[in-house]
């Protein structure tokens, strides 16, 4: 599978590497960047050709994918135009930095029939496998609570040197969006289907930054279960990140990427008790607690995930609708803390995510549908 990566900084780096690590499978052939410098240099180094921009390497047809690694803000319109092209595409979390842009991507996945998909690489952590097939099996019981912890630390130099990690949430730049959304999607996923939030963000340890540095909040999900959200880029030195499952049998949690505790009630017991019964069992579902591997390693299990998708037609584990479920809860976070109110999950821009559907290639209906274009000439996801 051939690969261009738009957007070489950190990120598009790491993407590189991890292409390069499915030696056989995948390989980087693309590069583009809003500065020519950085893709020239990602380039020479992969044996790849740096492209002034993404339209230039699609018209060149030396891609069979791409990956979106521009800020969050930026992702729809990379992400749209590979679609449109037939490109199957990867994008950097989050999905966009609003649910209207994200409608547009879906869109075009929709038209193209390529294969899409949002980085999520916690979800193919081993602790993350082991807790998710504890919940599918019954073993947890009624699924009751639930948190994410994300306790991390950024220098004001972090914020300084990029204007989009401080511009606002039209930026995806605050740390709900930036860190803690690979948390609050293991929640998501592990938990259910999301029903309302409520949150409270402030801004604490840095300077001339229009973002959050720190926020509380609470999940109620359809089923009933409550998670609490604690997210905070204000942490020194920045101490743990952690996720935890509760339910009327059993319990787990994961600490920075391993399971850290595991106990299931045997089935005998009716009524599970403390003391010895409630003893760890992590060590006997994965004995070194499910070591993650390296940042390249567990985005290689992503990517694994993403090529064999292609390659059978089945949808990866990690769709576009999951991804904007994420997106939607984040966004509902910013809503609440806005209002003071609770918001239900996926009220925001309801009328102009509709609208964005309809013209994946425009924030607002485009001249030919609201002249009366031929039907499905909008809403296809591309241009005709």
């Amino acid at each position: 599978m051939r690969f261009g990566i738009v957007g070489c900084g950190g990120m598009g780096r790491v993407h590189a590497t991890t292409i390069a690590s499915l030696a056989g499978r995948a390989e980087v052939t693309a590069t583009v960047s809003s500065r020519f410098a950085s893709a020239r240099e990602l380039a020479r180094e992969y044996g790849a050709t740096a492209f002034p921009s993404l339209e230039a390497v699609l018209a060149a047809d030396v891609v069979d994918a791409v990956v979106v690694c521009t800020p969050s803000g930026r992702h729809a319109d990379a992400a749209v135009a590979a679609l449109c092209a037939g490109k199957h595409v990867m994008i950097e979390k989050p999905l966009e930095a609003s649910s209207v842009a994200a409608a547009r991507v879906r869109a075009a996945a929709r038209h193209s029939g390529a294969t899409a998909t949002v980085v999520s690489q916690h979800r193919f952590d081993p602790a993350s496998v082991a807790v998710k097939r504890a919940i599918d099996t019954g073993r947890l019981g009624r699924i009751t609570s639930g948190l994410a912890s994300v306790a991390l630390w950024r220098p004001q130099e972090y914020y300084d040197s990029a204007v989009w990690r401080r511009s606002g949430v039209a930026d995806g730049g605050g740390v709900l969006m930036n860190q803690a959304i690979h948390q609050i999607d293991l929640v998501v996923w592990l938990m259910g289907r999301p029903a309302t939030v409520s949150a409270d963000t402030a801004t604490l340890a840095h300077e001339a930054i229009d973002v959050e540095d720190a926020a509380a909040a609470t999940i109620r999900f359809d089923n009933g279960a409550l998670a609490t959200v604690h997210a905070t880029t204000a942490a020194y030195p920045g101490t743990s990140t952690r996720v935890h499952v509760h339910g009327t049998r059993g319990s787990a949690i994961i600490e920075r990427d391993r399971l850290a505790y595991l106990h299931a009630a045997p089935e005998a017991h009716a009524l599970p008790g403390e003391g010895p019964l409630a003893r760890n069992q992590a060590a006997e579902v994965l004995p070194d607690g499910g070591d993650p591997g390296s940042n390249i390693v567990a985005l290689a299990r992503q990517y694994v995930d993403f090529l064999d998708a292609i390659d059978t037609g089945r949808p990866p584990v990690v769709t576009l609708a999951e991804a904007g479920r994420t997106l939607a809860v984040v966004e509902a976070f910013y809503d609440s803390a806005r209002t003071g109110r609770p918001v239900h999950v996926g009220d925001s821009g309801g009328m102009m995510i509709r609208l964005a559907e309809q013209n994946p290639q425009g924030a607002g209906p485009s001249t030919a549908s609201a002249a009366g274009a031929e039907p499905g000439s909008a809403s296809s996801g591309c241009a005709q």
